[in-house]
């Protein structure tokens, strides 16, 4: 029986050492990468050049430093306004309608832009101008977070420290209502819905009448009978069109006018 007991207990000792010596399984062969197209390279270079050159010049600053050294000082009686937003002042005259042919004003606008953006560089692209008024459009991109998520008091904060500069250097504001948006062509309410719109222009209204400045309303105008963006006044829901600057063109005039008697 000893013996007996002797074979078992060598046996299990064997064992445990086979089982502590025996190597592990081989991990199956990693699938090999699929070979990157050549329109792959070129889109990726592409996204890495751009965020470079946002890192690089967050608020764009280099965007009109050239064209804004050109620009003289007014002359006497000139009344000089700049146009400060984004895509669709950016837009106006350069891609769709005219942007008020043999009037002195200056546009401003960058496409993508949000408030603190256009914040940074009201300095040289506003103030250093030397405009008589300034005429804001900003907020949308915001709304649907295009530089991180922001709440409409991070907007009005930015916008009302925008007036306070302006004030400061004897600009008068004119703040344009953000434009309604609609889904008839391709969904924009996800990212920018009405609601919000409506919410912010309610802000921007009340803070116009409290601190000398001008509200702009584009957003009455532009609604249908559904309440969101004429769908004939724009090509993706969002942006005017030709029409949509044939609409907003006078009411932008109007408000400039009555800024400026």
């Amino acid at each position: 029986m000893r013996a007996m007991k002797s074979f078992f207990a060598a046996l299990l000792l064997a064992s445990f050492a086979a089982a502590q010596t025996t190597p592990p399984a081989a991990a199956p062969a990693a699938a090999p990468a699929a070979p990157v197209s050549a329109d792959d390279a070129a889109k990726m270079k592409t996204a890495l050049d751009r965020a470079t050159k946002t890192l690089q010049d967050w608020p764009n600053l280099n965007r009109y430093r050239a064209d804004n050294a050109k620009i003289a000082a007014p002359a006497a009686g000139e009344e000089r306004v700049v146009f400060m937003g984004d895509s669709i002042t950016d837009n106006w005259g350069r891609r769709y309608g005219k942007f008020f042919p043999g009037k002195p004003y200056i546009n401003r606008g960058i496409s993508g832009q949000t408030t603190p953006q256009m914040l940074i560089r009201f300095r040289p692209d506003v103030i250093a101008l030397q405009p008589k008024a300034v005429v804001i459009l900003a907020g949308t991109n915001d709304i649907s977070g295009n530089t991180g998520p922001s709440t409409l008091e991070m907007i009005e904060d930015n916008l009302a420290s925008m007036n306070e500069l302006a004030q400061a250097n004897h600009i008068k504001v004119i703040f344009s209502a953000v434009m309604p948006t609609c889904d008839y062509i391709q969904n924009q309410s996800n990212r920018r819905p009405n609601s919000k719109i409506i919410e912010l222009n309610k802000w921007i209204k009340a803070y116009a009448a409290s601190h000398n400045a001008a509200y702009l309303d584009y957003f009455t105008p532009m609604l249908d009978d559904q309440g969101a963006l004429k769908r004939e006044i724009t090509d993706d829901g969002l942006h005017p069109n030709h029409a949509g600057y044939e609409l907003i063109g006078p009411l932008a005039q109007k408000a400039i006018d009555a800024i400026l008697k």
